[in-house]
């Protein structure tokens, strides 16, 4: 199983879904994430991470566009912005299922560094939820996740 997570700069929504997938699925599913315009990985997010034995410090970006290119193939991409990214995303080919699950991002919270940090906590905790399910979902072989 193939699993290919989807978001803007691929700085934080898409990385922690990643990290979260392949932590729960183990072995049998590859899980990878990329974004349309890659930056860096938000320090926030590799901060809470980090609570939860997850080092993203030295993990990079990548841009989806150039997976495509090399011809990876995917199961599912699933796509993690508010915002719908369908118009923007390539056509991978052979994927079976295309899945959007929304989350706020972390690059717009703001407050104090506490207050971005217990916010960027609560987007973690849902990504991490969600995983969980998605997780269950490919193990138990339904064809078809839980999406919102």
């Amino acid at each position: 199983m193939r699993v290919l997570f989807i978001c803007v700069h691929n700085s934080a929504r898409s990385q922690m879904a990643e990290a979260y997938l392949r932590q729960m699925s183990g072995e049998g599913v590859t899980v990878d994430s990329a974004g349309l315009d890659p930056t860096v990985i938000n320090p926030l997010v590799v901060a809470v991470m980090a609570e939860e034995g997850l080092d993203l410090a030295g993990k990079t970006t990548r841009k989806v566009f150039d997976l495509f290119k090399e011809g990876r193939l995917y199961d599912y991409v699933v796509t993690v912005c508010e915002e719908s990214l369908e118009g923007q995303c390539p056509v991978f080919p052979g994927v079976t299922h295309r899945l959007h699950l929304p989350f706020p991002d972390p690059a717009e919270v703001t407050g104090t560094e506490e207050e971005r940090l217990a916010a960027v906590r609560r987007i973690r905790d849902a990504i991490k939820e969600r995983m969980a399910e998605l997780s269950r979902e490919l193990a138990s072989g339904v064809s078809r996740p839980l999406v919102s």
